[in-house]
């Protein structure tokens, strides 16, 4: 121990003694295991971290899985991948919770004695309820809420900081409408503790707010969604009216909650769905829907009989945690590499200073030090360098793990939303990644130090070529490699985005303002609601600076989709072939609005209402694919067998729908007078002369006039929701670019430090050279090209990699090809130049060397 505590001195003195190398060292180790701290950080809080709830080990959570044949009344709610042939989830009916409940109390409280004591200690079921409208202080917000069972709480074991959870007096039919708050959004309510038995407007119905969940709890939903606030299960139909999930008005209910358990102490999940099996499997039969199609099974095999699963629940759903799996892992590949160009620098600056170091070396040897000592302490210099490199990568994570969440924001399909503190796991994860550093890359220099010949230093002068060249310059061949692969996936990123940007989209999205309004939240149906549509839309067109105001169900490219399928003419559900279609719903002046052609027929009149026949317009991609050769005007189609048939009535142009990547499919326009009870919500779009982001607050005060209850939100332009949807796009170039930058970097610091030890060694040799008339250009040129050579060695290696590397990012590129030449040339070029600049520094300095004091110094 006191042999390691003079190594730990000794290096600490000898760092002290060489600030600049010790700084330069630090600072390279900092930005690669910051990185990679940083992104772990990510990685812990959305695949690692478990519910700060009591003994998260022991929640189960229930998922279930049958054959394809098997047969739900619709589902709501994320899905994992099956295996084939399989399909299932992790949302179950209400009826089928409410057996699944029944069945674990009875086996609880039987009175008769049990071999087999119940596995399962709480049961309880919760959903999400992802936008509602409260009305705080006479104005409207929408938050996002969940649904639970009774029991949510206390079978969590979580203890709220004010009042209560829900308990099952609170979730039946006839209860009194109560709320429980998160802790961020009594926060944003201004904190008050008084907050209890205040009454809270959620839909148009008053709930008391009964509790505040603790800090940090964000529930058991998907790790992206964080809802503001939970009401009884019972009160999911006051909330959602005719979409609900449960039955309602004779229609059965579709599979849409999550239901978890607790174990019991020392069962296991294997038990706890063995024991709700056959219950489960008896309910799920009972509520499989009659065949819908001609030829289907009117009963199922045993081997697509539903099965009820059990999985570990202590992190909660699991659904959205594995779609961000990939993107993460995927980064991780990219700092890893950055870490490893920083890891390869460091190696190159501690061959330096062990060749500079031979004298002491020599002498070290000279007095009977042994071999596996020199080494010891050569390590243990790499080793607390490597230390200082963590702890100052640390802080270097602190502001990485903010970029990467804020960097993220705005994409649904990449939101990290979640708190990506530096604990002790994170701490513990950047202590080992600077242990290992140090030692598996100062091992080789220490180990090649130590392993010099006595005699031969002796008799070296200074003269002598270093003895490690060969091995350095492999090192920056190594560096240039992996900059060239991380700086063309960047290019292969830029570009996509840049494409993606430039995409034709079929309509004129400038000076287009864009915002959401849902009256249905805020109690409008029926003519009612009709009658406020056209109000605002007579508001929103008197605004100055307005030139038209439209409105559709769907957003143009902002991810959102709605599909159906149609009967042709003469076609019936049970043997017609499936026919797919996306759908608008929209006002007359839509087309005028957003600038897209009408090719065909007329456009949509506020003729076009309930008491008028059906009428549509399709895009050029539907009349292509379903009347081939023939006049689409005219032609007849339909949703189902008794509803009546859409005439169609126009052609217009296509346009992209939901995001610029996906091919233009086949769409269909209805207006929105023959579709009342589809209009819930509409997202606005108005024209403007100018620059619409100014007219924002004119919106909002437009609305508020004729109801401060209606909630708006989404404001922004077009072009800002368009780019929105290219988030992830965004966010890999530009890590990649940064990630490749700082290669690039590290490796003209690598390449300028190799030269630099080699001018010095060779200060003899290049004042003889001019001596004997060597000009200095000549010098120059010679260090150059002696820079350059393990560069393009390395470039060869990287575009190699890079191209059989490129195959892994065919569904992320878009518009270029994964072995894409002008990225490649211009990736060589860049790294050709930085090179030869990088070379330049200690060329330059070489040719300035004085022969006379050269030859005198030997």
């Amino acid at each position: 121990m006191s042999t390691v505590i003079q190594d730990v001195r000794y290096a600490i003195r000898w760092l002290r003694k060489n600030p600049g190398f010790t700084a330069v060292a630090v600072a390279t180790l900092a930005l690669g295991i910051g990185a990679n701290t940083a992104l772990f950080s990510v990685l812990d809080a959305v695949l690692l971290k478990t519910l700060p709830v009591r003994e998260p080990e022991r929640l189960v959570l229930f998922e279930w899985e049958a054959g394809r044949p098997f047969r739900t009344s619709g589902r709501r709610g994320s899905g994992m991948a099956r295996p084939p042939g399989m399909q299932g989830g992790s949302v179950f009916r209400h009826d089928i919770f409410e057996k699944l409940r029944d069945a674990r109390a009875k086996a609880s409280g039987s009175p008769n004695p049990n071999p087999n004591p119940n596995p399962i200690s709480e049961l309880f079921a919760f959903a999400p309820i992802y936008e509602v409208s409260v009305v705080t202080d006479d104005r409207a917000e929408v938050v996002g809420g969940q649904v639970v069972s009774g029991g949510y709480y206390s079978g969590l074991g979580v203890p709220l900081v004010l009042g209560r959870g829900i308990t099952g007096n609170d979730d039946h039919p006839g209860a009194d409408p109560v709320v429980v708050l998160s802790h961020s959004y009594w926060q944003r309510l201004g904190a008050s503790p008084g907050v209890l038995g205040q009454p809270l407007k959620i839909n148009q119905t008053v709930f008391t707010i009964v509790g505040v969940t603790p800090p940090g709890f964000a529930g058991t939903l998907q790790v992206d969604y964080q809802p503001d606030i939970t009401v009884p299960l019972s009160f999911e139909p006051t909330l959602l009216g005719a979409e609900t999930g449960m039955a309602h008005n004779g229609e059965p209910g579709i599979w849409w909650i999550n239901v978890m358990g607790r174990l019991a102490p020392g069962a296991t999940r294997a038990q706890a769905a063995e024991s709700l099996q056959g219950t489960f499997q008896a309910a799920a039969l009972d509520a499989m829907p009659p065949p819908r199609r001609d030829g289907d099974p009117a009963v199922l095999e045993t081997k697509d009989y539903p099965r009820l699963l059990a999985v570990p629940g202590g992190r909660g759903l699991r659904e959205h945690r594995a779609s961000f799996a990939r993107p993460i892992h995927g980064l991780f590949v990219v700092v890893a590499l950055v870490l490893l160009i920083a890891c390869a620098n460091l190696a190159n600056l501690l061959l330096a200073r062990a060749a500079l170091r031979r004298p002491e070396i020599a002498a070290r040897l000279a007095l009977g030090a042994g071999r596996g000592r020199l080494v010891r302490q050569l390590v243990t210099e790499a080793v607390l360098l490597a230390i200082l490199g963590g702890a100052a990568g640390a802080l270097f994570a602190v502001w990485g793990k903010a970029a990467l969440v804020g960097l993220s924001a705005g994409d649904s399909r990449f939101q990290l939303d979640v708190d990506a503190g530096l604990n002790l796991r994170v701490l513990a994860f950047t202590l080992a990644m600077s242990l290992v550093t140090g030692v598996l890359f100062g091992l080789a220099p220490a180990w090649r130090t130590s392993g010099m010949d006595l005699a031969t230093v002796l008799r070296q002068s200074r003269r002598t070529a270093s003895a490690g060249s060969r091995l350095r310059n492999i090192l920056v061949a190594f560096q240039v490699a992996l900059s060239v692969m991380l700086l063309a996936g960047a290019g292969l990123f830029v570009r996509t985005l840049f494409h993606l940007e430039h995409v034709e989209l079929g309509f004129n999205q400038e000076r287009l303002l864009v915002f959401r309004v849902q009256p249905s939240q805020a109690g409008y149906k029926d003519e009612r609601l009709v009658d406020l549509y056209g109000r605002l839309s007579e508001r929103l067109e008197s605004l100055p600076g307005v030139r038209s105001a439209t409105f559709g169900v769907i957003p143009l490219i902002a991810d959102y989709t709605w599909n159906t399928s149609i009967l042709l003419r003469g076609e019936r559900r049970s043997t017609a072939a499936e026919h797919m279609t996306n759908r608008q719903i929209v006002r007359e002046n839509y087309f005028e609005t957003l600038e897209i052609p009408r090719l065909r027929g007329r456009g949509f009149t506020a003729q076009d209402d309930t008491h008028a026949p059906r009428v549509a317009i399709v895009n050029q991609t539907f009349a292509r694919k379903y009347f081939p050769g023939q006049d689409p005007i005219g032609q007849r189609i339909r949703e189902s067998d008794d509803e009546p048939d859409w005439e169609i009535v126009g052609v217009v142009g296509d346009t992209k729908y939901d995001t610029q990547r996906r091919a233009i499919e086949p769409l269909l326009f209805t207006p929105w007078r023959q579709a009342v009870s589809e209009i819930g919500e509409m997202r606005f779009a108005l024209r403007a002369a100018g620059d619409p982001a100014p007219l924002a607050d004119a919106v909002r005060h437009a609305v508020r006039v004729l109801d401060a209850g209606l909630p708006v939100t989404e404001v922004g332009t077009q072009v800002a929701q368009s780019k929105a949807t290219l988030s992830r796009e965004r966010l890999y170039a530009r890590l990649l670019t940064f990630f490749g930058a700082l290669a690039l970097g590290l490796a003209a610091v690598g390449l300028s430090g190799v030269l630099g030890y080699s001018v010095s060694q060779r200060t003899s040799e290049i004042g003889i050279r001019m001596a004997l008339g060597a000009r200095r250009s000549q010098v120059v040129r010679m260090i150059v090209f002696q820079g350059l050579r393990p560069t393009i060695a390395g470039l060869a290696l990287g575009l190699a990699a890079s191209l059989a590397a490129g195959r892994l990012l065919t569904q992320f590129v878009y518009g270029v090809g994964t072995s894409d030449p002008a990225t490649l040339a211009t990736v060589s070029a860049l790294l050709v130049a930085v090179a030869a600049f990088a070379a330049f520094l200690p060329a330059r300095r070489a040719s300035r060397v004085d022969p006379m004091q050269a030859l005198r110094a030997e």
